[in-house]
């Protein structure tokens, strides 16, 4: 039987690619640290390894027996965490967990991404995976740390190492127990949202349908293959919308000029700049402006289409927080 290690298995990504493995009938094994919640996992069948992806020993140890390795852990909160540690867990951590998998005679390495490690078109084109990077690695800290990481990845596949790489959009869905992307349902919950509505939009899938794509690219994707993971393209006043039905509220919606956004954002930089609390960040206000969108094709054929509607998704988020007591 195959055993997989998932690192960063208590988290939102992470525990639905461990609980998909075991539904699939793999060994499943996730690597985590002594702090790590494990509210995402208490009812998932599989062993428990702690360590650190910054701690050699512990990834080698983690790995003894594996066959396949999902390396998910990451720092994803960019907007909360200091850009040294985005780039020492999300680069260096990357090198050293294809490092441990090349001594440990790792069979497969599964690397989660993000689709902000690719590039942007000048024209209204979707994005997909050949367009590099092209971003002001000040502005996005996160995106660019994930483009290193993949440059690890490559240089580990030129040594021999069988490698896939996943670059999920926005991700919602039950079980965010840090609020990263699916914080927009707690907050209209809350009735926190502002009125106003950015100009751009955004590809957002489900996480469930985030963790199968990365079993299924363990089984059948390419070695050395990058697959963008979405499943639709919303602008933000759509995805507002359907949100605040899921959650059963109201919301206006202001439409704001692209400049002005532009003027919030240099705004909350200096304010977080000189210390003040902010729950905002420029970079997500700038990107706020485009329509970030991403032509997933390449993974719907090759590691099948996302199976469950972002209205599902949301009403599942939504529900999922309320039975933990978050609104």
């Amino acid at each position: 039987m195959i055993t997989a290690l998932v690192t960063g298995g208590t988290g939102f990504v992470g525990s639905h690619i461990a609980r998909e493995l075991v539904e699939r009938g793999y060994q499943v094994r996730i690597l985590r640290r002594t702090t790590s919640r494990l509210d995402a996992v208490h009812d998932i069948t599989c062993e428990h390894v702690v360590g650190d992806v910054l701690d050699m020993d512990s990834l080698l140890a983690a790995m003894d027996g594996v066959d396949w390795v999902f390396h998910v852990a990451a720092v994803a909160d960019y907007w909360r965490s200091d850009p040294d540690r985005i780039y020492a867990v999300n680069v260096d951590g990357t090198r050293n967990v294809l490092h441990a998998a090349e001594q440990q005679g790792v069979k497969r390495v599964i690397v989660t991404s993000s689709a902000a490690a690719m590039g942007f078109r000048d024209d209204l084109r979707p994005v997909d995976e050949s367009v590099r990077f092209n971003q002001d690695q000040h502005l996005t800290p996160y995106g660019h740390s994930k483009f290193l990481a993949e440059a690890e990845v490559f240089r580990a596949i030129r040594r021999g190492l069988d490698c896939v790489i996943l670059n999920p959009s926005v991700i919602i869905g039950p079980g965010d127990l840090n609020q990263i992307s699916s914080s927009v349902v707690v907050e209209m919950a809350r009735g926190n949202v502002p009125p106003t509505i950015p100009p751009g939009g955004v590809t957002v899938i489900d996480v469930r349908d985030v963790a199968a794509a990365h079993v299924s690219a363990a089984e059948r994707g390419r070695t050395g293959e990058r697959y963008l993971l979405g499943s639709v393209d919303l602008t933000h006043k759509a995805w507002l919308r359907l949100t605040a039905h899921a959650v059963r509220g109201r919301m206006l919606a202001i439409p704001l000029p692209a400049w002005l956004v532009q003027i919030v954002a240099v705004a909350a930089d200096i304010l977080r700049k000189y210390g003040v609390p902010v729950p905002i960040e420029g970079n997500q206000l700038r990107l706020s402006t485009r329509m970030v969108f991403f032509n997933c094709q390449k993974s719907w054929r090759e590691l099948g289409e996302p199976q469950i509607p972002i209205r599902q998704s949301l009403e599942d988020t939504f529900a999922w927080y309320k039975a933990h007591g978050d609104v």
